[in-house]
């Protein structure tokens, strides 16, 4: 049995909605937090195969990123506001922000989507919320959205234009226009 996300109210009363700086301030380092229009949603921490396949992608990114100096690759859990009033502040397992739209030392939450969100899948993602999650990083801005399903050995690409592609493991995940030259198989990232 997978479990599902808790929507838990903020400390004054289930009618009022949380902020994004309310977010930042709350203390629950042991779990994986959103706020989603004002909602706080919180998962338990993501599992092993999780965990390599983000650290493999972040890893081979920011080799990337980092010989073309084209931006800032994020880890895991990075919280970017993506709208206001209420609040909706979303984190993908790694982000990449071009080098011409690293905000100037943020405090808290950017004010952005990243250009490439890559989201990698867990036993207890549900497709609905997972499909809302990509809706949002790509009206918030997003050129890119990678998400990846270990257990399935494939990925699927949606784009700003509205377009969608299947990765199988024997294709690439691919920078397009976004990161170009960027390339990795599928494969390479997968357990």
């Amino acid at each position: 049995m997978t479990a599902e996300p808790v929507y838990v109210p903020t400390m004054s009363s289930t009618a009022e909605l949380m902020t994004a700086d309310e977010l930042l301030h709350l203390n629950l380092s042991d779990k994986r937090t959103e706020l989603v229009r004002g909602r706080l949603v919180v998962r338990e921490p993501a599992g092993w195969t999780h965990g390599i396949v983000a650290m493999n992608i972040g890893a081979k990114l920011a080799a990337h990123v980092n010989q073309h100096g084209a931006g800032v690759v994020l880890a895991a859990e990075t919280g970017f506001k993506l709208e206001s009033d209420p609040d909706t502040v979303r984190a993908p397992d790694v982000a990449f922000v071009a080098r011409d739209r690293i905000p100037e030392a943020p405090r808290g939450f950017p004010a952005l989507a990243p250009d490439l969100a890559v989201e990698v899948l867990s036993p207890d993602d549900r497709p609905g919320e997972l499909l809302a999650k990509v809706a949002d990083w790509l009206e918030a801005g997003a050129k890119l959205v990678w998400v990846v399903d270990p257990a399935r050995r494939l990925a699927r690409v949606y784009r700003s234009e509205g377009t969608e592609t299947a990765v199988s493991a024997e294709g690439s995940l691919d920078g397009e226009d976004v990161l170009p030259g960027f390339s990795c198989p599928l494969a390479s990232v997968l357990p």
